[in-house]
């Protein structure tokens, strides 16, 4: 799945504002950081992808590919 900028920045935002208004840590989002590095090294990857592009598939209402 390619992941385009608008999700980027959506994602980068959520961050943000959990930074800025719902007490995320520093070490919190390195953690979380860390554990997406680390769970796209696994045999699990692919099929987390085809779920994100799913997702992503039905809330703009097209077809994945």
């Amino acid at each position: 799945m390619m992941v385009s900028v608008p999700l980027v920045a959506v994602l980068g935002a959520v961050a943000f504002v959990a930074w800025r208004y719902m007490g995320l840590r520093v070490w919190h989002a390195a953690a979380c950081l860390l554990f997406g590095f680390f769970l796209a090294a696994t045999s699990a990857a692919p099929e987390i992808d085809r779920l994100v592009a799913g997702i992503v598939a039905w809330l703009t209402g097209s077809l994945p590919r």
